[in-house]
């Protein structure tokens, strides 16, 4: 019996996917739950396992296509049944544009037209709120999404060529401030230069959506702190090799600073919030996201429940993400519900950075990487020069919900903990 294999989805709040990779061709045989397929979304690259076992009969969006849910990318058939007529399978290129789907339960808007008659305009939050931050009236944009839905691109072609997409004519309304925007942007290749042109991979484009977004959205404000690591570096010294004989896990100083934060974060609840409109929405939940390198670029797991671990817990929950990353073995569940982020570049030699707040959080932690050098330390019998293994910490945090005290009292408490470790690692 002929089986239509579909595009998953991958979440409430994916509606397509793109489809990088089949492990079969057309004619090869497939085992129920063998991976058939890989896509990728803005959350998540995953393969996709058959349904069922039987042969590939048709596969009808190739390798590159970015693919609506719910669509039949290919149909297997058992063995020794009758074939069924494939589907006619919609045009596609390298990249199959296809409008999106009607999200479920889309924020609806209804607005008089001069005719008299009611007209719904469909929008998700994002897009209502990026049409706020740009001073755009949604309601005179003609959607190009499904059944009319206004997408960040009609805000977008809007802005840019000073005209919607295809006017509606709705009740007047107040005119919008002026926004100011460049009148005509640089080209990227100037004439008669030798270049190599690269697309970016998916991963890149969607990283580089949201760091915009979330740029447009919060108000960063980065502080950095220096901290003696010198007893955390002591003690990893010392239990690092039995640790992994014991327990079966790699002892890093990101495990330390994840359960120096979590522990502040107990402390300091507004730290472990987001915004929404004009409330702030304390978490009870220390989802932590914890930054992996992965050839593709980085991505954000998040550990679950910190505030429930112990250390040893904390430890064995990175290595996990960490490690499943790696292998391209990660669930959209494991990318999704951070509620305060963690990354920790300084392992490359950085001294610190400003990272950008992982919306919708409200801070995000950074640490650079750890260096012996001369520092003064004071003692009941003077001032000293002494050897001290030395980081610089940062926070960029969310200047609309926290204030400088605020982030000041965190981080000088998150130091504390680390300077004076007592918290036990067995």
């Amino acid at each position: 019996m002929p089986t239509n294999i579909v595009m998953p989805q991958m979440g409430e709040s994916i509606f397509e996917g793109t489809i990088t990779k089949w492990f079969k061709k057309e004619g090869d045989s497939v085992k129920r739950d063998e991976d058939l397929f890989e896509i990728s979304t803005d959350k998540v690259d995953s393969p996709i396992p058959s349904p069922v076992a039987g042969v590939v009969h048709k596969i009808l969006m190739p390798v590159g296509s970015k693919v609506p849910i719910h669509t039949v990318v290919a149909i297997i058939e058992e063995v020794g049944a009758a074939v069924a007529p494939a589907p006619a399978p919609r045009p596609v290129a390298a990249a199959v544009a296809a409008p999106a789907p009607r999200p479920i339960a889309a924020p609806v808007v209804t607005v008089p037209s001069n005719g008299g008659e009611e007209r719904r305009v469909f929008a998700s939050p994002l897009v209502r709120r990026i049409a706020r931050q740009e001073g755009v009236d949604i309601n005179r944009l003609a959607g190009s999404g499904w059944k009319g839905r206004i997408t960040k691109k009609d805000i977008d072609d809007h802005l840019t060529r000073g005209t919607a997409p295809a006017a509606v004519a709705t009740a007047p309304v107040p005119a919008a401030p002026p926004v100011a925007r460049p009148a005509v942007a640089a080209p990227a290749v100037g004439s008669g230069e030798r270049v190599r042109i690269v697309p970016m991979t998916n991963m890149q484009v969607k990283v580089a959506e949201h760091m915009v977004m979330s740029r447009a959205t919060s108000a960063h404000v980065t502080t950095v702190f220096e901290v003696d690591m010198t007893r955390v570096v002591e003690i990893r010294e010392r239990e690092k090799a039995d640790y992994e004989t014991v327990f079966g896990a790699k002892l890093t100083y990101t495990h330390f600073l994840a359960m120096a934060a979590v522990t502040a974060l107990k402390e300091f609840p507004l730290f472990n919030a987001s915004v929404d409109g004009t409330n702030i929405v304390y978490k009870s939940d220390i989802n932590l996201g914890v930054a992996v390198a992965v050839p593709e670029g980085l991505i954000v797991p998040v550990v679950r429940n910190c505030e429930e671990k112990s250390f040893l817990g904390i430890v064995r929950g990175i290595n996990d993400v960490a490690d499943r990353a790696k292998v391209k073995k990660l669930t959209l569940n494991d990318l999704q519900g951070g509620t305060f982020t963690l990354t920790n570049p300084g392992s490359l030699g950085g001294l610190f950075a400003t990272p950008i707040i992982n919306q919708p959080q409200l801070a995000i932690l950074g640490a650079g990487g750890i260096h012996k050098r001369p520092v003064v330390v004071s003692s009941v019998a003077g001032d000293a020069i002494a050897i001290r293994s030395m980081v610089y910490l940062d926070l960029s945090f969310d200047h609309r919900a926290i204030n400088g005290v605020d982030a000041e009292r965190f981080m000088a408490r998150l130091k504390d903990i680390l300077q004076t470790w007592t918290i036990p690692i067995r």
